[in-house]
Order: C-alpha cells, then structure tokens, then sequence
C-alpha cells in the first residue's frame, strides 16, 4: 500500500471535492476517458460526492468494449482452426462475437487459452513448435510496447509459429471524433494515466488548441481523479483549454521514448473501427510491411469476415457520452454480466459493468470517502 495509501485517504478526497465546490459556479460536464477511471468513479462514489453542477460521462477508453465485432469473429473463426493455439487476456473470453464466443469455442475443444502477456503466449509457442499460436493483441497505447517486443523476441528466436490479432487503438483520434460530433456535450477531459505514462501528452496540446477544451492527465485512485476534475474545473471557469499533468508521478510531457521508438517500428497507423462507434481514420495501429509474416489476419485469411452489431445494444453511445448505462432499455435485463448484449457489460473496465455492479448498492469503499 506504500505509495497509494495517501491516494485514497478520506480527509485528502473530502477536502479536494471541497475546492471543487468552491471553484464552480456553473454546469460542466466531463468525460473520463478510461474505463478504469469509470470504475473507480462508480465503485467509491465519487461522482455522488461531486457537487450538482459537475457531471461525469463515459468514454471509450475500454480496450475490450470498443474491440470490433467483427474482430471477435475473426478471433473465433482462428481459434476454431484445428492445431491452433489462441491466448488472450481473461476479459476477452466472454466478449460476444455474432454467435459465440471464446469460452464456447473452448467449450467446444477449441484450444483457447488465458495469458497474462503476449510472452507467454511467444513461450507456448515455443514449446509447441506443431502448433499455430496467437495472441489477441487488444488495448489501446498502454499495452502496445509489450505486444511489440512479443513480436521482435519472436523474430530474434526465428519462432515463426507465432502471430498476432491485432486490434489497436489510440486515443487521440477518438477524444476528436468525441469533440467534431453534433451530438459532443464534453466540456473538458480526464485523460488516461497509464496510457499518457507510455506517450506523454504531447499528442493532446493540438487537440486542446484546436477545440478550445481543457484536458487534465489523471490517475485511478479517488485523490488522483478528483484533482484532474478540481485541475479541469479551474480551467473552465477561468475561460481556459490547457493540457495539465495531474499525474505528475507517472507521467511527463515526453512520454516513454524507447517505447514509442519501439511501437513505431513494429507498427503504422490505420484506421480501425471501433464497436458500437464505427471508423475512426488514422485510430489504430497494425503490423507494418516489414512484420507482416507476423498477422494473424493474413495468416488465417480472416480479412474479409464482418458484422452487424445488436440494435438492442446502445454501447456506442455509452462510450461517447451521450447516454448513461442505465438509460439503456436492456440494461440488467436483457443484458446482465451473465448474459451480455454488448462488451460494456462483461469487460472489467466497460461503463454498464461498473454500473451494474457497483451502483445499485452502496460503494465498496464507502466507508472511506463517505
């Protein structure tokens, strides 16, 4: 707990959301972008806490949730192929495709299985040099250096029996279709930590100009996001649109050189659907000429496999902050954490997930913060 205690000490959250309410004197909504955010939002309170004029939505900062339908197929079309070997994080098994998913395909004798790094699955695929092995290279900017190095590891081991999924997205892209959309009320922006650590928010100065919105780098913990919302607050009623580093601990300006050297060589920008959102150009990152023997896509085929997604299911309008998961007709009926319509709902970071968890009953950490 060393290091993270004092980021979720009551007094500290208590006295921060007092500053807020000093500083505001009018609405103001902002959108988080990552879901973890979301979930730490909804699992303490904090938006309750918050005083009326300040409302929180929900962005698509959730790998998972906005991973595209027909990339799931295309998951599940591979891992139904007889001597291969599909690893994928645990969050992805329940994700609805069409029809299944990958905890059906397993179901089914398909062998499908739980990795907690694209090197593990690099070393199954060493041990099992008759195999086809992939690994579902989901998320956004965070987890891109570790399924890069997967790949250069791969080529330096000559294990040519190893590719790759690849459904990356970035944020940048996605923060500007939020803002160039009709139907945009986001005011300001709690940017991502962990995804700011890897490549520094450089990227968002031009977006801040542009569109004249404040944007806070925030953390996960209750004190780290009610300083963003305290930074960008301060920056609305001033009449102002800076980029500010509420995340000094971990983020610089910069970001992880050697990580985005490294990203760059592996992988080129491309546009990428996003579920529930559609095409967002140039908001994504696939496997570039140079490792293209790497993608799993060309491997198996898969190019031409695509999808509708359910009209029940109003996700995409989660992740862009136009609705809440509650508005939602099917939500915790027709779609439950059991039985889900959408990726929001079974994701560990997906908004309707932290809201069927956490909102109908007290928060977790309540006696904490309250």
């Amino acid at each position: 707990m060393k290091y993270l205690a004092e980021y979720r000490d009551a007094e500290l959250v208590h006295s921060t959301i007092a500053k807020i309410k000093e500083t505001v004197s009018q609405p103001w909504t902002l959108m988080e972008i990552c879901g973890g955010q979301t979930h730490s939002i909804i699992k303490n309170g904090l938006d309750q806490l918050l005083p009326d004029e300040i409302e929180l939505v929900h962005g698509p900062g959730c790998p998972v949730c906005v991973t595209p339908l027909e990339l799931i197929d295309k998951a599940l079309a591979i891992a139904s192929q007889p001597d291969v070997i599909f690893t994928s994080y645990g969050d992805m098994l329940r994700v609805p495709g069409s029809q299944a998913d990958l905890f059906s395909i397993r179901a089914q004798g398909g062998d499908v299985r739980v990795v907690y790094s694209p090197l593990d699955a690099l070393k199954i695929a060493q041990e099992n040099p008759n195999k086809e092995v992939v690994f579902f290279a989901i998320g956004f900017e965070t987890t891109a250096p570790a399924n890069v190095m997967s790949i250069l590891q791969a080529e330096q081991l000559k294990v040519s029996n190893y590719s790759i999924l690849v459904s990356h997205v970035r944020v940048p892209p996605a923060i500007e279709t939020i803002l160039g959309s009709p139907n945009n009320r986001v005011q300001g922006f709690l940017a991502a930590g962990h995804v700011c650590a890897v490549m520094g928010y450089w990227e968002y100065l031009p977006i801040a100009k542009k569109y004249q919105i404040p944007i806070s780098v925030t953390g996960f913990e209750p004190l780290d996001i009610v300083q963003g919302i305290l930074d960008t607050v301060e920056s609305l009623e001033a009449g102002e649109s800076p980029v500010k580093n509420s995340y000094i601990r971990a983020v610089t300006e910069q970001g992880n050189k050697a990580a985005q050297q490294s990203i760059n060589r592996v992988f080129e920008s491309c546009d990428r659907k996003w579920r529930g959102i559609g095409l967002i150009p140039n908001s994504g990152w696939r496997l570039n000429s140079a490792y293209a023997d790497f993608d799993a896509e060309q491997r198996f085929n898969v190019q031409a496999i695509e999808a509708e997604e359910s009209p029940l299911c109003i996700s995409g309008l989660v992740l862009q902050g136009i609705k809440k998961p509650a508005e939602c007709e099917a939500f915790g009926n027709l779609c439950t954490p059991e039985n889900p319509l959408g990726a929001t709902m079974v994701s560990d970071e997906g908004a309707c997930a932290a809201y069927y968890r956490y909102r109908n009953q007290p928060a977790e950490n309540a006696r904490d913060i309250k």
